[in-house]
């Protein structure tokens, strides 16, 4: 039996996310999965492919911006399809800058599990006086 995504499973995901617990957020992927990061030398950004890469590279993130969460959040399904847009706050853990940027990530389902999340986020430039 297939199990469909709801707005309540990507609630789920991101209320995971912002316990920056790796373990938890992985329980939400398949195997097979695939993380596309908004940053990175290609056009996709940087893809990591495979669980244990997937893992690694959130593992990164939370390392990076020990104090990241995400907020504002609003989520959306189409058929096996999810987007959820929200605010991403945080600290960056190298630098001290704090950021603060809209984003989202769109979610490919198979069986209930993440096989894909592509995330974007807004580029903030400074201010101009």
């Amino acid at each position: 039996m297939q199990q469909s995504p709801t707005v309540k499973l990507l609630e789920a995901i991101l209320a995971a996310f912002n316990t920056r617990d790796v373990d938890r957020v992985m329980a939400f992927f398949a195997e097979d999965c695939a993380l596309e990061m908004p940053r990175g030398p290609d056009p996709w950004g940087s893809r990591y492919e495979g669980f244990g890469s997937v893992r690694e590279a959130l593992r990164g993130r939370f390392d990076g911006i020990p104090d990241i969460t995400y907020g504002d959040d609003t989520h959306y399904i189409a058929g096996e399809t999810g987007m959820s847009k929200w605010t991403l706050r945080g600290t960056v853990a190298a630098t001290g800058e704090r950021i603060e940027v809209r984003g989202c990530d769109f979610f490919e389902f198979r069986d209930g599990k993440v096989v894909k999340k592509d995330s974007y986020w807004k580029i903030v430039e400074p201010r101009r006086r």
